[in-house]
């Protein structure tokens, strides 16, 4: 007789449990299963037979993978949660007898613990945190603007770390010249660097007073603030040692006082032993070379050091211009975008900078104040938007559209990817066709005045192709019609191009059977179909048909709008 199979021991029911369940199995709290949930990487899933996971009931409840709940068991925070909480279980013993003495002593042997074998079992290798980096970023700028709170979860040494951390990042892409794209949205600053290859996006709020929800859980943030923390440090570690760079990097504290910016930074300077090394190495090499043979001395040549302060890997959209910030213009963003595109920046109102406003190396000047108190003849006034454009089209865009007090064209997404079908805004088309190399494909303005000589001529090719049904005394006539209003165009000085006939009706005539014919035969074969992938089809085609709708109110409201 063969074993009977118990219930619930294979299928969905053994590879998901509940929350109750691992609870249970765990013996933690709630609160502390959420915490190993967040740092571990372990999130919920959803079964495909809710009924068959949930052991035949139906109630709504949370599912987690069995496996991923067998490897928390092994997992070494559980302990220290444990011994954390019976710290504070003597800690508030000793304080409800009133032995201060006692409580000072356990404070300073507070248990503490980190992360950092986390992030090392969550990425093994160096890019995967780089493809993970963009939560991790968002988080921690956040928290680096946010005001310090009991209600936030955010102490101000949190606060401080964060800003540390933001700040070296920065550095970074200012010195790897890694920024490839910015957008100014509703929410904030939009950032893209490519880092080794791998695009990082991340966004940067607005610097003004923050208003802190009410229904937000901060202690939810604050376990992902923690892991985001630990991840970035690793992360700024390796880029700064692979780019030859010390870590953390050198603080001037008397201009980080006075608000330089990203100018309280040493410039990114290399570590001082390599770089002493560095200087001697080259000496070396001479002398190996002059001590070989001549073959091998012609193999090798002099090893060249590089020069002081030249960081910078490539040039950068503004590299040789210095550019001045007015006092109005969001300095922070405005420096970062200038310094990662290889400017140099010099501004008002604050310590550490390099440049005065009367300095003659300025040659553009970013201020947004319509009118000018005084003007150096010698140099540009452009409003901010100039710079965030030109860092995404790649190249320095004239200033005639940019100037302070004229309206400004459009700011486009760059993160946009235009389809076939797709709305495209004339600006975009216009950067398209001016070089811009960016996300932009398949292009149709839709205020194209006229085609290219190119393609008219191609036109008129077409239209002038004798039809396959037509006899030979037929082509003959036409053609004979065709040339005698060729000569009377070129008497009235009417251009070729413009002067190409229709198409012959015959040709009209067969064109549209074949379309009749194509729409016959696409709508046989939806027949065809089942009711399911029929459903499919025709809910595409609705999708469709909507989104050329949509398309032709933003045309028509451009339409209005340019009439007025």
């Amino acid at each position: 007789m063969a074993k009977l199979k118990k219930k619930y021991t294979e299928g969905a029911s053994r590879m998901y449990t509940t929350r109750n369940r691992a609870l249970k199995k765990l013996q933690v709290s709630l609160q502390d299963f959420r915490r190993l949930c967040i740092l571990k990487g372990i999130y919920p899933v959803e079964p495909r037979s809710r009924k068959q996971a949930n052991r035949g009931s139906t109630k709504l409840t949370t599912f987690y993978y069995s496996r991923d709940i067998q490897l928390l068991l092994s997992e070494p925070l559980m302990q220290r949660f444990r011994e954390h909480k019976t710290f504070l279980r003597k800690l508030q013993h000793a304080l409800a007898k009133d032995d201060l003495t006692r409580a000072r002593a356990m404070d300073r042997q507070r248990p503490t613990y980190t992360l950092n074998h986390l992030v090392l079992e969550r990425y093994p290798q160096f890019g995967d945190a780089l493809a993970d980096l963009d939560d991790a970023l968002c988080m921690v700028f956040l928290f680096a603007t946010m005001p310090v709170g009991a209600e936030q979860q955010l102490s101000q040494d949190v606060a401080a770390e964060c800003r540390a951390l933001a700040a070296e990042f920065q550095h970074y892409v200012v010195h790897a010249r890694a920024l490839r794209k910015v957008f100014l949205s509703i929410k904030g600053i939009y950032y893209q660097a490519e880092i080794q290859g791998t695009p990082v996006t991340w966004i940067v709020p607005y610097q003004f007073s923050q208003r802190v929800p009410d229904d937000v859980d901060f202690k939810v943030m604050a376990t992902f603030l923690q892991f985001y923390r630990t991840l970035l440090r690793f992360v700024n570690f390796r880029l700064f040692t692979g780019a030859n760079l010390a870590y953390p990097p050198a603080l001037d504290a008397a201009m980080d006082d006075g608000g330089a910016g990203l100018g309280a930074d040493a410039d990114g300077s290399e570590d001082p032993a390599v770089a002493q090394r560095m200087q001697t190495l080259g000496a070396k090499i001479q002398a190996l070379v002059a001590s070989a043979p001549a073959a091998a001395a012609e193999a090798a040549p002099a090893y060249e050091p590089a020069e002081a302060g030249d960081d910078e890997s490539a040039p950068g959209v503004f590299s040789g211009h210095v550019v001045f910030l007015s006092r109005e213009v969001p300095r922070s963003s405005l420096e970062f975008v200038l310094r990662a595109s290889g400017a140099r920046v010099g501004w008002a109102g604050a310590a550490g900078s390099a440049y005065a406003e009367n300095d003659r190396l300025v040659t553009v000047q970013i201020s947004d104040r319509p009118q000018q108190g005084h003007r150096f003849l010698d140099r540009e006034y452009v409003q901010p938007q100039w710079v965030y454009d030109s860092v995404n089209a790649g190249r320095l865009l004239p200033t005639a559209a940019y100037l302070v007090g004229q309206p400004l064209p459009a700011h486009l997404s760059p993160f946009v990817e235009y389809a076939d079908g797709d709305y495209v805004p004339a600006e975009a088309a216009h950067a398209s066709a001016h070089g811009f190399e960016g996300e932009v494909a398949h292009l149709q303005p839709e205020d194209r005045d006229h085609a290219s000589d190119t393609e008219a001529e191609a036109e008129a090719v077409d239209g002038a192709s004798a039809d396959e049904s037509e006899s030979d005394d037929e082509v003959d006539a036409r053609v004979e019609k065709q040339y005698q209003a060729q000569l009377q165009a070129e008497r009235a000085g009417v251009p070729f191009s413009k002067a190409a006939p229709a198409p012959a009706p015959a040709k009209r005539a067969r064109k549209q059977r074949q379309e009749a014919e194509d729409q016959e035969r696409q709508q046989m074969a939806i027949s065809m179909l089942s009711v399911k992938k029929r459903r499919a089809v025709n809910r595409a085609g609705a999708e469709a048909a909507k989104r050329q709708k949509d398309i032709g109110k933003l045309k028509a409201r451009k339409a209005q709008l340019a009439k007025k």
